[in-house]
């Protein structure tokens, strides 16, 4: 039994895992955008999104650690300069995972994995416990004032 062994294993050992998920991550990084099976696109979903979270942060410590996983320092270099900023107000998924038919030698389902590209907008707030919905509803009643503002102005201009 498997009980709390996360994680796939792809059919492969842990040295070989490591080195593909290294080699998944620089190429995505680099490309913006791979196809691969499902099942690898998953697990590389978990360490393409850590090693941007690690961009975010920015400091040295970070890009050392980033520089464990990923080996090349142009890769890295890019990922601190051009590609962290991007995300810089998203707090997580940053990767895409798009499913395509499957693959004709073998029948496995491919997938493709992308960075996203679209700007972060975060949902409307909900209600807490201890607040008042008058507090809530407050900040909607302002824009037909402001729209009632716009039309007096259009009227004088007429």
């Amino acid at each position: 039994m498997r009980h709390n062994k996360s994680g796939r294993r792809l059919g492969r050992n842990s040295s070989h895992r490591s080195a593909m998920m290294r080699n998944m991550v620089t190429s995505l990084l680099d490309h913006e955008r791979i196809t691969t099976t499902d099942c690898r696109a998953k697990e590389l979903r978990k360490v393409a999104d850590k090693m941007i979270t690690l961009g975010k942060r920015g400091d040295l410590h970070a890009r050392r650690q980033v520089l464990q996983v990923v080996r090349d320092s142009k890769i890295v270099a890019k990922l601190f300069d051009r590609l962290a900023p991007r995300y810089q107000d998203r707090p997580g998924g940053y990767t895409r995972i798009i499913k395509l038919s499957n693959r004709v030698g073998d029948n496995a389902s491919q997938s493709i994995i992308e960075l996203v590209e679209e700007g972060f907008t975060p949902r409307p707030r909900k209600q807490a416990a201890g607040e008042s919905v008058a507090a809530l509803v407050a900040e909607p009643a302002a824009e037909p004032a402001a729209a009632e503002v716009a039309e007096e102005a259009t009227d004088e201009q007429a």
